[in-house]
């Protein structure tokens, strides 16, 4: 059909918060190292306009709230444009993600992580 399926503006999300953390110094593989993983436990996604094969396209992740052991975040996705700024709106979206301990539990953010997060 020519479009991008639905289930991959779930790995787009999924891309925008690991650079977001990248950006911010840091990784999945240092959180893993510390026992801390993260876990997704709430997704939802809002389609505008479908993206296209082959479209270049601009995702926008912010943190937009959180608690002790979670972080939110929202998606806003756009089609690039020629200068490679956001075009037309394709979704949007919003995510929880809990913070887990070594045996599957929900623990507290840690501070590096809290900071990193919010930087």
């Amino acid at each position: 059909m020519g479009v991008a399926h639905h289930s991959v503006y779930a790995l787009w999300f999924e891309l925008g918060r690991t650079e977001l953390l990248r950006g911010c110094g840091v990784t999945y593989a240092d959180m893993e190292k510390a026992g801390v993983f993260l876990a997704v436990t709430k997704l939802e996604t809002r389609y505008r306009a479908p993206a296209r094969y082959d479209d270049a396209l601009v995702l926008v992740t912010t943190v937009t709230g959180g608690g002790r052991a979670r972080i939110d975040h929202g998606y806003e996705l756009r089609r690039a444009t020629d200068s490679g700024t956001g075009g037309d709106l394709l979704a949007t979206g919003s995510s929880t993600i809990a913070c887990l301990n070594g045996d599957g539990r929900p623990c507290a953010l840690p501070d590096w992580l809290v900071a990193g997060a919010h930087a």
